[in-house]
């Protein structure tokens, strides 16, 4: 196929050069209404390419196959033999993923280290979640992916499960062993579903870890916005053999995505599939040699600890992304959360996950010589600020085991049931009706229908209390929690 082309972007190059006026969305006309304020901030050309890929970039009967042309391209760049393209981001995709393999009352076997999307799919579509608990790490209080055999297991106990999602990478960059888990599904011939959000980078270097569409997945979710050169809600499906029809997919998408789909994020998922192709080895073979320089230099700086590939070598994860810079800041004396705040306030850098004992940076092939340096300027800062750090109350960490909760009811049944809200101090062994979890990185710690611990409490407030962020419950002090209500 010739990836010199940009099916999409090229239409709507052609678009602004007819000048189109049109007379249907969006509102502002390509511009012509935007604020001009608003758009001194984020630009015109951004209203001007906002356009309807129906009766837009296309005629109202999608003659032209411009959306197809491009994801049949972007199938061909990664070894597919179907994508699709999602605007609505990697958690609505996961949502559609499931939905494909499990229906309501059905088993899906799920990554208990799922994103809290997983867990909002397994509310939304009522399925039965068979949790497959991942490989726990004491030492850095870190959960890896789960391992083949315990994925066969869950499968022996449950014949009737119609799938696995597995997640790999994790948030913090470990990858499971793609190859065997979708060896032990597809040995009870159901399909293995990858969560990959952070791997959409993994085809176009050899250098990165397994690839899942080439070690046997069945059906791959990207989020191209995290590690690739696409605008946020950027998300991609690629499927291969006929474990999950390509119909059904569609369907399911269509059922819960929208209908007036961003052209924008078309357009840069478009143009980045053409950047990878012709560019991608050199671009990535350049990130990771800045990874290698990194890594060295935070070696040399004391109280930092860079996870690299012990964790492979040790046996804890099949896989680990170089680009994934994951910095332990316990022996600084603080945390991930006060030392990523420090950051941002005093050097005005951003990192990306943090939690008690780290916080995480991602290289990408977008870094320079520049980012490079500026990273490690503020690294060498916080090591020589963080005495001056306020102190705050610890973080109760939980042991290991502690966090594999009693799924009492469906999840579903929970969310929806007769709930009532009562002190911590009373919640330890009632039912979950809600969602808690700290973020980043976005993994819940109770989900709906699990049996509330004494110990999990302890952690959550502590966390709370030491400056954890818990958007989704309906008290984020963890003060008090919604309960299903006793009858």
């Amino acid at each position: 196929m010739d990836h010199s082309k940009a099916p999409v972007l090229e239409a709507l190059q052609e678009f602004r050069r007819r000048g189109d006026v049109v007379y249907g969305p969006p509102g502002h006309k390509q511009g012509r209404g935007a604020d001009p304020r608003v758009a001194e901030v984020v630009g015109l050309d951004v209203f001007r390419s906002d356009v309807l890929l129906l009766n837009g970039l296309d005629d109202r009967r999608e003659s032209r196959g411009i959306l197809g042309q491009a994801q049949e391209l972007m199938a061909d760049a990664v070894g597919a033999e179907k994508a699709f393209f999602s605007t609505c981001g990697s958690s609505l995709s996961v949502k559609t993923a499931m939905l494909s393999v499990a229906g309501p009352g059905e088993k899906l076997l799920l990554s208990r280290n799922a994103h809290k999307s997983v867990i909002a799919a397994v509310v939304l579509n009522g399925v039965r979640p068979i949790w497959v608990h991942p490989k726990f790490d004491g030492e850095r209080h870190l959960a890896h992916p789960p391992e083949p055999d315990d994925v066969r297991r869950r499968l022996k106990e449950h014949p009737d499960a119609k799938g696995m999602l597995l997640i790999t990478p994790t948030d913090w960059g470990t990858c499971a062993d793609i190859d065997g888990v979708a060896q032990a599904c597809h040995a009870f011939d159901v399909p293995l579903i990858v969560d990959e959000a952070w791997g959409a980078h993994l085809p176009f270097h050899p250098g990165l870890p397994p690839w899942g569409i080439n070690h046997g997945a069945d059906l791959v979710v990207t989020s191209v916005h995290k590690m690739g050169g696409a605008i946020e809600q950027s998300s991609v499906f690629h499927l291969q053999h006929d474990r999950i029809s390509p119909e059904v997919l569609a369907q399911r998408e269509d059922l819960l995505g929208t209908t007036s789909a961003s052209t924008l994020v078309y357009a840069t998922l478009d143009g980045w599939r053409r950047q990878m192709v012709e560019q991608g080895h050199d671009l990535l073979e350049t990130a990771l040699s800045r990874a290698r320089r990194i890594r060295a230099e935070i070696a040399r700086m004391p109280g930092l600890r860079v996870m690299d590939r012990e964790i492979v070598s040790s046996g804890l994860a099949a896989g680990f992304d170089p680009l994934k810079i994951v910095i332990d800041v316990r022996d600084l004396g603080i945390s991930g959360m006060q030392a990523a705040e420090w950051l941002r306030g005093e050097q005005h850098v951003d990192v990306g996950g943090s939690d008690t004992c780290r916080f995480s940076a991602s290289i990408t092939h977008a870094d320079d010589d520049d980012t490079e340096q500026t990273l490690l300027r503020a690294l060498r800062a916080l090591v020589e600020g963080a005495d001056r750090i306020e102190p705050r109350t610890q973080v109760r960490l939980p042991a290991p085991g502690v966090l594999e909760l009693e799924q009492a009811m469906l999840p579903r049944d929970a969310y929806f049931a007769e709930t009532e809200h009562i002190a911590a101090e009373r919640a330890a062994g009632r039912i979950a009706a809600e969602t808690v979890t700290p973020y980043p990185p976005g993994v819940p710690v109770i989900a709906p229908g699990e049996v509330i611990t004494d110990e999990v409490l302890d952690y959550l407030r502590s966390a709370g209390d030491h400056g954890a962020l818990i958007p989704d419950a309906a008290d984020p002090t963890v003060r008090t929690l919604r309960v299903v209500a006793r009858s």
